[in-house]
């Protein structure tokens, strides 16, 4: 999808910026850098898909299955810390833990994100499925809005370089002072270098686009307070489609549901994130 040499697994800014180097059993350090911020604070998805990583060479299995995290206080680019515990190891399933933590100016150390994860093979699945769920009806990637239709001033502009985000004109009214009114955000997803996705690609998917609530009018910062991702499968070649849904916003809080399809129109990937309601 663009004109650039394609990054391969392994060998790609996503994978550069995610990596995590061991210090010590259980111990690994990281360096966070600003181009996956937003408005100075690093993206939920991407700090999932770096923990991810860290529980990936702790545990035994290779898969993301189910990653939940807790996101409690801000992430800001540069040093960091990730600590990572098994919790159990079975046949097919391993669950471990992991936290990331930041040293201030003062040396005390400050938890920002919390996960607690369940790995597996997701090349041993069966692949008899039953389903009622139908992938989003969306314009072809052609069509669909790229970085050119944005505002560069944007917070979302320091993320934007890393990520191929197309968007549906359906729900990009917001983009140009026209929201539509319905809490939905759908888009073609995929790396900038053109990295092939897989299940880490996939945990900073679910929490890469503009939150459903632009499209709503509500145009402040949406700070998560939990996440829960499920990997469903490894996707196939290609950009992926991301459908963001809002359904109950109440008492300054909403939830965001995600679902992720693949080229193949397989849903490889789904989450629902407990969110701070803009005040705006």
């Amino acid at each position: 999808m663009t004109g650039m040499a394609q990054a391969t697994i392994g060998d790609s800014e996503f994978d550069r910026d995610t990596a995590v180097t061991p210090r010590e059993p259980g111990v690994h350090d990281a360096e966070l850098p600003t181009g996956w911020s937003i408005g100075g604070a690093v993206n939920g998805g991407y700090l999932l898909a770096l923990l991810g990583r860290g529980l990936g060479a702790h545990l035994p299995h290779p898969d993301p299955f189910t990653v939940t995290a807790h996101y409690l206080s801000v992430t800001r680019p540069g040093p960091a810390v990730i600590r990572t515990e098994t919790v159990r190891t079975g046949r097919a399933l391993s669950t471990g833990q992991a936290s990331l933590v930041q040293t201030g100016a003062d040396g005390r150390e400050t938890e920002r994100i919390r996960v607690l994860a369940a790995y597996g093979d997701l090349g041993s699945l069966s692949d008899d499925v039953r389903t009622t769920a139908k992938p989003p009806a969306m314009p072809p990637y052609e069509h669909c809005l790229g970085k050119e239709h944005g505002d560069s001033s944007h917070p979302l502009a320091e993320i934007a370089a890393r990520l191929d985000i197309r968007l549906d004109p359906a729900t990009a009214g917001w983009a140009v002072g026209e929201p539509g009114g319905r809490g939905e955000m759908r888009a073609w997803f995929g790396l900038a270098d053109g990295r092939p996705l897989d299940p880490l690609a996939l945990l900073l998917a679910v929490d890469a686009l503009p939150p459903a609530t632009f499209e709503m009018g509500l145009t402040g910062w949406v700070p998560t307070v939990e996440l829960t991702a499920h990997i469903r499968c490894r996707p196939a070649p290609g950009p992926v489609r991301v459908a963001v849904t809002t359904r109950n916003l109440a008492g300054g809080y909403l939830e965001e549901d995600a679902e992720v399809w693949d080229s193949e129109d397989r849903l490889v990937a789904q989450s629902r994130q407990l969110a701070v309601a803009p005040r705006h």
